[in-house]
């Protein structure tokens, strides 16, 4: 089952990170998760500079060793880079020690291929543990989100995924979609509507 919207309650449990930002403007956070992913971010990247769109991209440390290439021209862009860990670990299962060493381990590399350090940090799965939250708050924002598109769910209908991430985005709004293998074959079938329809209501796509 794939909860599209985060109930208000888990929000206000977790008032330290980031769900929704405060904006007096038409505007929404859109935010990719898992890359970069070559065949996948720049897909993204050209469906975005089509409609002169912005996003964050929290990147999995291993990946843009892998590609910095890639990385790079995510930046190059004009978009943002957050931390996602160095090996996408689920902080429920990891210890604290090494969950906060895969994220300086993440960060040392995105600075070594991208010469920036980065603000915001997201937690692959969205699990992290109040311990790890709080080490990882002395220097970013834990950003979570308000709108899960699905995207990377095993046999999700790529209809679902318009439908829902349409029906819950407003003002404010922080959106993840995934730039990774799991979504190549969907995302081509969903984004470009998604980011049309963000145009046909008059948003304005933001940084963090």
């Amino acid at each position: 089952m794939v909860f599209h919207g985060v109930p208000s309650l888990i929000q206000r449990l977790f008032p330290n990170r980031v769900w929704e930002n405060e904006t007096e403007s038409q505007s929404v956070f859109l935010t990719f998760d898992d890359g970069p992913v070559p065949g996948v971010t720049d897909f993204v990247l050209r469906e975005l500079e089509k409609r002169g769109q912005k996003a964050t991209f929290f990147m999995v440390g291993d990946n843009v060793r892998k590609n910095p290439s890639l990385a790079r021209e995510v930046i190059q862009a004009g978009h943002q880079v957050g931390n996602h860990t160095h090996n996408h670990l689920n902080g429920w299962k990891t210890d604290t020690e090494s969950y906060l060493s895969n994220f300086e381990k993440a960060e040392k590399t995105i600075e070594d291929v991208l010469a920036q350090k980065t603000e915001y940090f997201r937690p692959p799965y969205g699990l992290i543990t109040s311990a790890q939250a709080s080490s990882i708050r002395a220097t970013h924002q834990v950003i979570m989100w308000s709108v899960l598109s699905g995207d990377y769910r095993k046999g999700i209908l790529p209809e679902r995924v318009i439908e829902q991430s349409c029906k819950r985005t407003r003002k404010g709004s922080v959106v993840v979609f995934h730039d990774q293998e799991k979504t190549a074959e969907i995302l081509p079938k969903v984004l470009p509507v998604y980011l049309d329809f963000l145009l046909s209501e008059g948003y304005q796509t933001q940084l963090l």
